[in-house]
């Protein structure tokens, strides 16, 4: 792959200073690029990203300084190195240049061996800042994947237990997101359910019977209904998830957005809206949001799925009983977002059959 030159770019209402700068620095083996004026250069820097822009100060119009603040106000050009070229030299506009973010200061007249030292250094400086934000890059995917990786590993630690819920944790992570997007296009809960925070959701939502590890086998996977005893030994999955995800917690020396979501999904998602639910009879709005979207897709899940104890429902049956929980076991806003988006459950749990 032929490498690509450094792009140079000269700021001057004067045409013969920016023809004078190229012949000092024709040498460096650089691209150049100008403009005559502050508005033209926002316009064409934006268009060509330097990796360095050579600014004069008394311009028509648009003064330098005041180009460069509205290049630091575009995420696009922000980053990208500014000397100052220019014969002001009193030093409350050196003061100026540097406080806008100017990387250097060179007065006219200059010598070509000192701007072609400086330019070349500064040329160098942002092309190993650029290859350390990209290795930074690199390692923070990397990084992200791993932990992608190990969450829906330790997801799986409790479905391995149970081998009759099959890709339960893939149908369930999708509905989650599902019906985080569709509350957003309703109007609801858009400060709180942020693209961000969705990610999040998806990412956590695996996570979410964690705590199934911690049951019995003799309970966890009996062939037939459980016991009032033994269905409160189940119940204290969403405590030994909270537990498990706790300790995550502990181990990372601080709470993080994941840990903090993952744990609220583990312990909530079998509250019911009114009360009823476990394991602390939460109701309503003391529901964490994400407890209160897992309890939908959970159920819904449930009752497509065939059971050792249970034959599974059609989308059909499955809608009307969710239908039927609505301001009991479900939040009445999460069922309105369920029914605008039940065609997308439907084609979820047929792309993703056990």
């Amino acid at each position: 792959m032929i490498k690509k030159k450094p792009l140079i770019f000269i700021v001057d209402d004067v045409p013969e200073n920016i023809q004078i700068a190229i012949s000092h620095l024709k040498e460096l083996d650089c691209d150049f690029a100008y403009a005559t004026s502050g508005e033209q250069a926002l316009e064409r820097i934006a268009a060509t990203r330097p990796q360095l822009i050579l600014m004069d100060v008394m311009m028509p119009g648009m003064s330098g300084f005041q180009t460069v603040e509205a290049l630091g106000r575009n995420e696009a050009t922000s980053s990208i190195p500014v000397i100052f070229l220019t014969a002001r030299a009193e030093s409350d506009d050196v003061v100026r240049g540097f406080s806008l973010g100017g990387v250097d200061y060179i007065t006219k007249p200059f010598k070509g061996v000192e701007l072609r030292s400086r330019v070349r250094n500064h040329l160098e400086l942002h092309a190993y800042r650029a290859s350390l934000e990209q290795l930074v890059e690199e390692r923070t995917r990397e990084a992200e994947l791993l932990k992608d990786v190990i969450i829906e590993a330790m997801g799986e630690l409790a479905e391995y237990r149970d081998p009759e819920t099959g890709s339960h944790i893939h149908r369930t992570r999708a509905y989650v997101q599902v019906l985080a997007e569709s509350l957003v296009q309703l109007g609801y809960f858009q400060e709180r359910l942020t693209g961000e925070y969705i990610v999040l959701l998806w990412k956590s939502a695996p996570l979410h019977d964690i705590g199934k590890v911690a049951i019995r086998d003799s309970i966890l996977l009996k062939p037939g209904k459980l016991t009032p005893g033994e269905f409160e030994e189940m119940k204290k999955h969403t405590l030994f998830g909270e537990e498990v995800i706790a300790n995550l917690e502990h181990m990372a020396g601080q709470p993080t957005s994941f840990l903090s979501c993952a744990k609220e999904i583990a312990g909530s998602h079998h509250e019911k809206y009114d009360g009823s639910g476990y394991p602390r009879g939460l109701a309503g709005d003391g529901i964490p949001l994400a407890g209160r979207i897992m309890a939908v897709a959970d159920v819904y899940d449930a009752l497509i799925s065939k059971r050792v104890y249970k034959n599974s429902m059609t989308h059909e049956e499955a809608m009307a009983i969710v239908l039927e929980g609505k301001g009991t076991h479900f939040d009445p806003i999460l069922i309105d977002a369920f029914v605008a988006v039940e065609w997308q459950f439907r084609t979820i749990a047929a792309n993703n059959r056990d």
